[in-house]
């Protein structure tokens, strides 16, 4: 999929320098997801659904590190 055109935005919950964190894009039905230290890195391609459930682990803190 070609990302070239995405429009990123960062979380709300950065810190700092705003380096420290993800980004993410809507786009063609699908979500958009790269490392904001490495923009011209890979990016993940999901669903609305999948990222939808992703959040809903994070808020839970089933994915702490």
């Amino acid at each position: 999929m070609d990302l070239s055109t995405a429009v990123w935005r960062k979380s709300s919950y950065s810190q700092g320098g705003g380096n420290n964190c993800v980004e993410v894009a809507a786009v063609a039905g699908a979500v958009a997801i790269r490392d904001s230290k490495d923009p011209d890195g890979p990016a993940h391609v999901v669903s609305p659904a999948a990222f939808g459930a992703l959040l809903d682990r994070i808020k839970r803190g089933e994915l702490g590190g």
